[in-house]
């Protein structure tokens, strides 16, 4: 038995070590952090050739950038003469980067163009390219959004997030409500903050809804007085295991979605528009995926740290560990392009209301992310979380916890792995003697 999980027919607990010890976050950056897909940004931040964004990913300072060929790109942002950052602007324009420290200067292809007395220098300096950007790993993308590995024998991204497509197709189709789609969009600057928790606790939050009424209960309370009433299949739905540690959550709530759920809190002129999304969807993709796309909320944990809320608004949210009980956060809102701008302000609205870091959602959770977190304090007299919500059922319910526990398993297989061969090695040896 492993231990940090013990898991029965109907019981599955955590030790809650798991969140709390330094060994084991070193454990995480080693064997999940440095091996698996990290979500690094959306291709419509990079519309036009220049486009560039620094971006943390992994614990490691990287550059995003759509180069003069049109290709994206992804380099460690370092400068191969001394370390420094090639560029310290968060994102822009530009042909070449040029490192502040000593004045090197590097194409958006990641060539080094140029430096500061070159006569010092023998005139074979770099030409086997050693000094040059070194490029991330590996850079793929589905469907916009754009991961990168820094395993370069990983599988592919899209082996990687198997079952996981299938949710990130019903949130990418809904640009397809236009009648002249042109793709999602991520909207202005990302939401930066942090949580005094571990990294942990808010991907597991991502997927609870069994807190929601609980703890959000101000939110509903108001979403009521503009239409949106809890009816009899609100937060009804299934949590799944996807495989890979992915896991979704699929459900009805009151709140509403402005791709396919009008409230009276809209407006009439939201309604005409929300009316013609839905007709458009149901068009191209027939009455019954139309509805899952429109009426249905995810929230979506792609294994290891990046959260796809698609709910009232649609937010990408990433989160890395800085410390056992301290976590940096980034969040992005996406949206379908081309959206008249009165309806935009009012998705914003939406958005900003309950996901913003000052909505309605957001300070709640955080708030019990941290008290969770000091309630570990007490991890020798009460060592064990326990997720078994659910077990007891043939289906799990989206107020189940059956898509946390398909994240815990994961993450236990890949923490463990190298015990378990170790483990493994030594039996083989006892066989052979």
């Amino acid at each position: 038995m492993s231990k940090y999980i013990r898991e029965s027919e109907l019981s599955f607990q955590v030790n809650r070590q798991a969140f709390i010890d330094k060994d084991i976050l070193e454990l995480e950056r080693d064997a999940i952090f440095s091996k698996c897909w990290l979500y690094i940004g959306h291709e419509s931040e990079l519309e036009n050739k220049g486009d560039f964004h620094r971006r943390k990913v992994g614990g490691r300072n990287l550059l995003l950038t759509r180069s003069q060929d049109g290709e994206i790109r992804a380099f460690y942002n370092s400068c191969p003469h001394r370390g420094a950052l090639v560029t310290r602007e968060k994102c822009g324009n530009s042909k070449v980067f040029r490192c502040f420290y000593h004045a090197w200067s590097f194409n958006n292809q990641g060539e080094l163009v140029g430096m500061p007395d070159k006569a010092g220098y023998h005139n074979d300096h770099n030409c086997d390219g050693s000094k040059n950007l070194t490029t991330v790993e590996r850079l793929e993308s589905y469907r916009g959004f754009i991961f990168v590995n820094f395993d370069k024998d990983a599988i592919s991204l899209e082996e990687y997030l198997g079952n996981a497509r299938e949710y990130l197709d019903l949130v990418a189709d809904q640009a397809e409500a236009s009648e002249n789609p042109q793709g999602m969009e991520v909207l202005a600057a990302p939401q930066n903050y942090s949580v005094r928790a571990n990294w942990k606790l808010l991907g597991e939050n991502s997927v609870d809804l069994y807190h929601g009424v609980p703890t959000h209960k101000t939110y509903f309370d108001i979403v009521a007085t503009r239409g949106g009433t809890m009816e009899k299949d609100s937060l009804v739905g299934e949590g799944r295991d996807l495989g890979g540690g992915h896991a979704v959550m699929e459900y009805y709530s009151a709140w509403p979605r402005p791709v396919g759920k009008w409230i009276e809190g809209y407006g009439e002129e939201a309604k005409e528009i929300i009316d013609n999304n839905i007709k458009t969807l149901e068009e191209k993709f027939g009455a019954e995926r139309a509805h899952r796309i429109a009426k249905k909320n995810r929230n979506i944990w792609i294994f290891p740290n990046l959260v796809i809320n698609d709910i009232m608004a649609i937010t990408i949210r990433t989160f890395y560990p800085v410390e056992p009980g301290y976590i940096e956060v980034d969040a992005y809102a996406l949206a379908p392009k081309g959206e008249p701008a009165n309806f935009r302000e009012v998705r914003n609205d939406s958005f900003l209301e309950f996901l913003g870091p000052g909505g309605f959602a957001t300070p709640d959770d955080n708030e019990a992310l941290e008290l969770a977190q000091e309630g570990f304090a007490n991890a020798k007299g009460v060592g064990w979380n326990d997720i078994s919500k659910g077990m007891n059922r043939e289906v799990p319910q989206a107020t189940d916890e059956a898509q946390m526990r398909a994240f815990w398993r994961q993450w236990n297989k890949l923490i463990t792995a190298e015990e378990a061969l170790k483990e493994e090695q030594e039996k083989e040896e006892v066989g052979r003697a």
